[in-house]
């Protein structure tokens, strides 16, 4: 996969947030501005046939508690993909099994010099736990029932480049909505 450049400037940034939580927190003209940079930085990598380098020098730490196939591996690419390291958190080999509590784990990894978090847990909470004790950027990668918001934003994204706009649009849940 090549490297190509990438004008920094074209990616808008009036983004506030630290932290990637919810869809309840962001305004219509944030959820715009996501989906817009998304689109930005798909058309770049050539649909993902190119990596950037807008993140070179940032650490990316996946947190994931909960099996993941799709969500793990689209984080892992994506933050890849736009030249950052990635390092794959396995709490079954860290000392979360010698009784070392979560935030303590998360403590560590920061003191480390990580970027940000990408967590999925099963708890509902924890990524907003996570994000009042660290200073780093946590996003949820889905907390159990309670929200995966990652999810909701691709959907949005989805349907926004299938059809055009969102306007007007209804959509319908199949399914057990609760997972």
């Amino acid at each position: 996969m090549s490297s190509v450049a990438f004008d920094q400037q074209a990616v808008p940034a009036q983004w506030t947030h630290r932290h990637l939580l919810d869809l309840e927190r962001l305004t219509p003209d944030e959820i715009r501005l996501l989906l817009d940079t998304a689109t930005l930085f798909k058309e770049a990598t050539g649909g993902c046939r190119r990596k950037l380098a807008v993140l070179t020098g940032t650490t990316v730490v996946t947190l994931f508690f909960e099996n993941s196939t799709r969500t793990k591996t689209s984080f892992a690419l994506a933050a890849r993909r736009l030249g950052a390291d990635v390092v794959d958190f396995s709490a079954s080999s860290s000392s979360l099994s010698k009784g070392e509590s979560f935030i303590d784990t998360a403590r560590n990894l920061e003191a480390m010099g990580i970027d940000a978090v990408v967590v999925r847990h099963g708890t509902p909470g924890t990524p907003h736990l996570l994000a009042q004790h660290l200073s780093v950027g946590v996003i949820n990668a889905g907390d159990g029932p309670h929200e995966h918001p990652t999810q909701g934003l691709l959907d949005i994204f989805s349907i926004r480049e299938r059809l055009g706009d969102l306007q007007g649009v209804t959509v319908g849940l199949v399914g057990d909505i609760a997972h």
